[in-house]
């Protein structure tokens, strides 16, 4: 599975990185703009930082202007991939836009028919909000699963990145069905090191060390 991170914080972004923990990011204009920068300079810090997907989120909503901005955004670097709503004029773009040879991302997904319509579009990446979902007391891992079914059924290669993570288990139950992406701000994938019975054996181990009077140096 793919590790992608929900933020447009440098540090925080570098941090995980360094481990070998990011295999892309996903940002949007709200994300970016709580930074107090510039969103273009931004973006390219983060496509710099990053050898794998930055996904940079148009603001039109009509087709034409999606298409000029997706376009515009490309120009920042390589590996940008334009992330564009699950709307017809969404589609639209996306369909153009990746006839040019660019990633898209369609964000915004609420339904197994919103994701076959997006993957005969061409996009990329289908990004389903799984906590949105699970906030109208619907199950967001059955979206996940539905849209997994239908994909392996027809050959679809459009990855499933399953956004708007909220917990560590909505990473695992991700894990498990299949997706091939998941999108989870910093602290989320942090915490999936955290349990109880890992700190507790680690107070038992240094308790009994100290007692030995243990020193390697």
């Amino acid at each position: 599975m793919k590790f992608f991170v929900d933020t447009a914080e440098i540090d925080a972004i570098a941090e995980l990185n360094d481990l070998g923990m990011v295999d892309g990011v996903t940002t949007n204009p709200s994300l970016i703009k709580k930074s107090g920068r510039d969103i273009i300079e931004v973006t390219k810090e983060i496509c710099d930082l990053v050898d794998g997907p930055v996904s940079a989120e148009v603001t039109a909503t009509d087709a034409e202007t999606m298409i000029a901005e997706g376009r515009k955004l490309v120009e920042i670097a390589e590996n940008i991939a334009v992330k564009v709503p699950l709307t017809w004029d969404g589609l639209k773009a996306c369909k153009v836009l990746s006839d040019d040879g660019n990633m898209v991302n369609v964000t915004l997904c609420f339904s197994a028919n919103q994701a076959l319509l997006a993957a005969k579009a061409g996009a990329n990446f289908i990004s389903p909000f799984i906590g949105r979902l699970d906030d109208i007391n619907l199950d967001g891992m059955e979206l996940i699963e539905d849209i997994r079914t239908i994909y392996d059924n027809y050959g679809f290669e459009t990855e499933i990145l399953a956004a708007s993570i909220r917990t560590v288990n909505h990473v695992l139950d991700s894990a498990r069905i299949g997706a091939d992406v998941i999108t989870a701000p910093p602290a989320v994938i942090k915490s999936m090191v955290n349990h109880p019975l890992t700190d507790k054996g680690l107070d038992a181990f240094l308790a009994d060390i100290k007692d030995a009077g243990i020193k390697i140096l």
